[in-house]
């Protein structure tokens, strides 16, 4: 572990980049107004409504791959089989070909446990009734630290899981980034179908976890791992075995 934070010192030092602007002004603003207008057009009719059987059970069966459980053991099983396989195999490509297994396991790791884990201290804080209290407490109410996960919808936090994870792999491996989008609000929008999460909850959830993604890629590439940064600031991909992943 000491030679690992060794090493990513050096490459820090050595790293000339400075942390790009990417017009995060503009971005938090089309952003909060999508959450707002979402709020006041789409939030109270979904809550007052009642989803389809068909939508409810097909959202049943999706909604669960936002769970961060078994994002978090893959990212973790990633690190550690490139881990093991730099230090056993022998020529010098298949280890470095482990090694960027494992530095993908780490970034993916990083990107759904911190999302997740600020996702949640931001619900616990915003205080957001669920959908299924509507009827009670309407779209626009908040109790902060309550405790109560009834009171604790936004942003959602499968949404944020998604988000990240989906905007990770979108970066990872671009030549696939409109799937993979499409990916995110087929599952982030899930929740509204289960009726765990007004509209809102999920647009700000897939926002949240996607730049949580990219800001991750942009240290990553500070310390040239993963990622380079384009003039632009924006991360891109290094592929150095583009045969083998």
């Amino acid at each position: 572990m000491r030679t690992l934070l060794v090493s990513l010192d050096r490459r820090w030092r050595r790293s000339g980049h400075v942390m790009p602007s990417l017009r995060w002004r503009a971005c938090f603003f089309i952003t909060l107004n999508a959450v707002v207008l979402s709020m006041l057009i789409f939030d109270a009719p979904i809550g007052a409504g009642h989803m389809p059987e068909a939508i409810q059970r097909f959202g049943e069966i999706l909604t669960d791959f936002g769970d961060s459980a078994w994002l978090i053991l893959t990212s973790v099983l990633l690190f550690f089989h490139g881990r093991a396989g730099y230090k056993l195999l022998k020529s010098a490509r298949a280890k470095a070909q482990a090694l960027y297994v494992s530095w993908i396991g780490a970034y993916l790791f990083m990107t759904v446990v911190f999302s997740g884990l600020l996702a949640n201290f931001l619900k616990r804080t915003i205080g957001r009734a669920r959908p299924e209290h509507f009827q009670d407490l309407g779209v626009l109410s908040f109790t902060p630290f309550s405790g109560h996960a009834a009171l604790e919808s936004f942003p959602s936090g499968h949404s944020t899981t998604v988000g990240a994870f989906f905007a990770a792999t979108a970066l990872l491996f671009p030549r696939y980034r409109v799937p993979f989008i499409a990916g995110a609000i087929w599952l982030g929008m899930t929740r509204v179908m289960v009726g765990a999460h007004y509209p809102s909850d999920v647009i700000a959830g897939l926002a949240f976890g996607a730049w949580f993604s990219l800001l991750t890629a942009i240290v990553y590439a500070r310390y040239g791992l993963l990622f380079k940064l384009c003039p632009d600031g924006w991360p891109t991909s290094k592929r150095y075995f583009p045969d083998a992943l």
